[in-house]
């Protein structure tokens, strides 16, 4: 990648929270039971919620913040370490703990990504990826401003539509009705982590994918896609318009935890037939169902305006978790600056809800070139 503008510092950052192998997944038998508890605890997920913000009274509940460690104590790398990418041992090209705009090209177009290196990030130690897709109309640098990703330890990157791809000038993410046709940013993340991983040194197996609104419903196309080298996702109230269910066909189970206000007047939480947007609810069970979870979630008060539904049980480790804000707008929980309509908590910051569900997550070895099932998950990766 080339560099466009000088690096900027990083924003006074807060304290830091204490060969691909192509395939599908094998046809699995009907399991009506299965799908029929599960359609029921979605449902009922959906409507105990909207009831809730309706008038139904919250108990208030104490949440402690989620322990995120810092990069700076995890001990340094090996060279051995299934998952380092060829760029370890190159120094980059721009300063720890800053950002920088970079340019790339995909599928014949300049493509930009503003690409943050974490504080102290070495080059002999295999570090993991967040990539980041903004919603329609914003920029990976304004949602870089409002996120608070900058603060984790990890690689992150920011990635940018093209402009014209979203009404007018607007940016915006293929699988929306409003996308333009003919660009195709599937690749262009195939091309970003090819790029990232000859350049910088990556933890393969911890390639992580978070976004909002338009970027948050391509998260989802990612998993169903990109499977073999997207780790796990987070969307934050994603535009979902049928991505990921029923046709998504992922080579593996995909760990997702989605965030979403329950009072969203953008995408709304209990959906929106006219516009091919289904109920929150619906989709994350349709994907706890996808993973063969069992069909019980347990929920959970886990602040005064948030209630967290986890699926457990899942095949191959693969849970699935909702964080829903009770009154919640089209907002990033614990938005630093603003991030969208209507009300925002800051009950929970949702980088540190989502690096905690993230961060232990691992791509199978089978995924990674020369990896053997006899080796260690955790030497030489930062945490």
């Amino acid at each position: 990648m080339s560099t466009t503008t000088a690096p900027r510092p990083a924003r006074s950052a807060r304290p830091t929270p204490t060969g691909r192998a192509p395939g599908r997944a094998p046809a699995r038998p009907a399991r009506r039971r299965r799908t029929a508890a599960l359609a029921l605890a979605a449902a009922a997920l959906t409507g105990v919620l909207i009831g809730a913000v309706a008038g139904a009274a919250v108990p208030a509940a104490a949440a402690p913040a989620p322990v995120l460690p810092d990069a700076a104590t995890t001990p340094s790398g090996s060279t051995t370490h299934p998952g380092r990418s060829a760029g370890c041992g190159t120094a980059p090209d721009q300063e720890p703990g800053t950002s920088v705009l970079r340019t790339l090209t995909s599928g014949g177009r300049e493509r930009t990504v503003q690409l943050h290196l974490p504080d102290g990030y070495r080059a002999d130690r295999a570090w993991p990826v967040v990539l980041v897709y903004h919603g329609r109309g914003n920029t990976g640098a304004g949602t870089e401003a409002f996120s608070g990703l900058d603060a984790l330890p990890a690689i992150v990157a920011y990635g940018n539509g093209v402009v014209g791809t979203g009404d007018g000038e607007r940016q915006a993410w293929e699988g929306a009705p409003y996308s333009a046709p003919g660009v195709d940013d599937v690749a262009y993340t195939t091309d970003l982590l090819d790029t990232l991983e000859d350049e910088l040194c990556v933890d393969t197996r911890r390639v992580y994918a978070t976004g909002k609104s338009n970027g948050a419903g391509f998260t989802a196309i990612l998993a169903c896609e990109l499977s073999d080298r997207i780790t796990a996702i987070a969307p934050v109230a994603a535009a979902l318009y049928g991505t990921g269910h029923p046709t998504c066909e992922p080579a593996r189970p995909v760990p997702v935890i989605e965030f979403h206000g329950t009072a969203d007047a953008t995408i709304p939480y209990g959906g929106d037939t006219d516009r091919g947007l289904p109920a929150v609810g619906d989709w994350v069970g349709g994907w706890a169902e996808r993973n063969d979870c069992r069909p019980r979630p347990r929920v959970e008060q886990t602040a005064h305006d948030v209630t967290t539904t986890r699926w457990r049980g899942c095949r191959a480790g693969a849970e699935v978790t909702h964080v829903a804000v009770l009154g919640g707008g089209h907002t990033w929980p614990g938005e630093d600056s603003y991030s969208g309509g209507g009300y925002a908590t800051h009950s929970i910051e949702a980088h540190e809800v989502m690096w905690e569900f993230l961060r232990d997550e691992r791509l199978p070895l089978r995924f990674v070139a020369g990896a053997t099932e006899q080796a260690t998950t955790n030497h030489g990766s930062a945490s």
